[in-house]
């Protein structure tokens, strides 16, 4: 147990695995509930790819006992939301109500978690539904790009793969191969029931206890996720008068100890509109309308990436510019005023994120079921307070090589526009 800001954390191991884990936020009304599951795209089959997901869209389309309108108006109509997403490493179905209705958000959580039904009629349905939510991406170049790098960057192994599979895997599922699926990975001690707000842990491992009857038992993760170890150039043609880019190394995974160093050179490098890549490319230059970094973080590794979408004709004086900044960070330290405002704005950002029970309550989930932990509010404060300048050019060092270096490009852009690039870094 433990007590910060006001926050009451506790944690119950039920004898089949299932973990429950919940923060009392006594100063508001409503209650975040999660099901997480330690399922997601990376543990996927090539085959299988896209199961994760359709699965989730499946379990609201009816169970034994419901309805698809039913599960969708049953928490509505108590003012409460229900609703649920696939990561590579997760599937989490979550609800938000009110503190009198954690009864009602535990039993529409476990009926559509444990027991969909699964209709063949639904199924090819859905199929249609999520053919459509992929197309939608692909038409897209600012989030295909992100798809597509994601794939470059890891070579073909399971964690880059689409998170929504590909069309002919969708289309090649069957009833049996999602309970299949199913009965591998639904199991009790890959299974974590979060919950932040005015909730009472006493009640929610009662109901908890009562209504999630996972299958015993675990499954392990699938392959290590391999960092790659050479330089990737990928170039996909689109006709378009943009070209979008992601640009990305090695990182470090999700409980990494300087994973706070990593942050404090997103929040600099490309955290905001503030932050240097914003400042130089778009506000001096004019080249890009949006520029940002991203860093992914994962059980057993992570990355860092930078996107911006621009005229094929200036993209290599983008580029010239992000890899200069790159350079500077591995050779200059960082001043202690802009430090100082980069770990304000980190400790703001991280703060302002936890303004509702739902943030709360995922931030809960997460650390639980990727790194069987709780991290106090104030402790993560102090960490941020605690890097130093070294830290930061320690970190650049270690990730920015440019024979780590993977770089996708999607639009009209060819060879020939970065002819004469320094890729150095």
């Amino acid at each position: 147990m433990a007590s910060s800001e006001g926050i009451k954390y506790q944690k119950t191991t039920l004898p089949d695995g299932l973990r429950i884990v919940s923060e009392k936020i006594p100063t508001i009304r409503s209650i975040a509930i999660g099901v997480w599951i330690n399922v997601g795209s990376r543990d996927e089959e090539k085959h299988e790819a896209g199961i994760s997901h359709f699965i989730e869209h499946m379990a609201f389309k009816g169970t034994a006992r419901r309805s698809a309108k039913e599960i969708a108006s049953f928490l509505e109509s108590l003012g409460g939301s229900l609703n649920a997403f696939t990561s590579r490493e997760q599937t989490c179905y979550h609800a938000l109500v009110l503190d009198e209705h954690l009864e009602q958000a535990v039993d529409i959580l476990a009926d559509i978690s444990l027991n969909p039904s699964l209709s063949p009629t639904n199924l090819e349905k859905e199929k249609s539904v999520v053919i459509e939510e992929i197309q939608e991406v692909e038409e897209t170049p600012s989030e295909n790009v992100h798809e597509l790098f994601s794939e470059s960057f890891w070579r073909g192994q399971p964690i880059g793969r689409p998170i929504m599979g590909n069309r002919s895997n969708i289309r090649r599922l069957s009833r049996s191969d999602l309970i299949r699926f199913r009965e591998k990975h639904y199991r009790s001690r890959e299974v974590v029931i979060a919950a932040a707000g005015n909730v009472s842990h006493r009640r929610l491992v009662e109901l908890a206890g009562s209504r999630f009857r996972f299958a015993r038992g675990s499954n392990s993760l699938g392959s290590e996720a391999r960092s790659p170890e050479k330089f990737l150039l990928r170039l996909f043609n689109k006709k378009s008068s943009q070209t979008h880019l992601c640009l990305g190394f090695p990182g470090v995974r999700f409980d990494a100890p300087n994973r706070n160093s990593l942050l404090a050179i997103h929040t600099y490098l490309g955290g905001g509109m503030s932050s240097v890549l914003f400042q130089k490319i778009r506000e001096e230059k004019g080249i890009a309308y949006s520029v940002y970094t991203f860093p992914d973080f994962y059980k057993d590794n992570g990355l860092i990436g930078v996107y911006m979408a621009a005229d094929r004709r200036r993209l290599k004086a983008a580029l010239e510019i992000i890899f200069r900044e790159l350079r500077r960070l591995k050779k200059e330290r960082i001043s202690e005023e802009r430090l100082a405002q980069v770990k304000e704005q980190m400790k703001g950002n991280t703060t302002l994120g936890l303004e509702s029970a739902i943030s709360h309550m995922i931030r809960l989930g997460r650390f639980e079921i990727m790194a069987e932990k709780y991290v106090p509010l104030g402790d993560t404060l102090r960490a941020i307070n605690k890097i130093t300048a070294d830290d930061i050019i320690s970190m650049a060092r270690q990730i920015f090589t440019e024979d780590r270096l993977t770089v996708t490009l999607l639009g009209s852009a060819t060879e020939n526009d970065l002819r004469g690039l320094d890729w150095s870094i």
